[in-house]
């Protein structure tokens, strides 16, 4: 399960770093028509490097909090690519990954 707190119509997808117990992360789609939770989705993939389809919305779909349950990746490996994201995030201007 992965926690999410999320920043909908932002400038760019990118990981921005912790909040609280989440992965702070902003998504370029706006809320509607679910548009950011399919980025969130898409975004939460490619870090973790598992199909787009292994990663579920579970709570969430119209609140800033939200949880994702993650198919086909080792928790201690999702802790690992999480806090690598986390750590570049923090060395970006403005936090994030390039080109995202």
């Amino acid at each position: 399960m992965l926690r999410l707190h999320v920043q909908p119509a932002a400038g760019r997808t990118a990981v921005s770093g912790r909040y609280g117990d989440a992965l702070k992360v902003r998504v370029a789609a706006p809320p509607e028509g679910g548009r950011a939770n399919q980025a969130c989705q898409d975004l939460v993939a490619e870090l973790l490097g598992v199909p787009k389809d292994a990663v579920e919305l579970v709570s969430g779909a119209s609140s800033r909090s939200k949880r994702y349950r993650v198919a086909g990746v080792e928790p201690d490996e999702t802790e690992r690519l999480l806090e690598e994201a986390i750590n570049h995030a923090g060395s970006q201007p403005g936090g994030g990954r390039p080109g995202h």
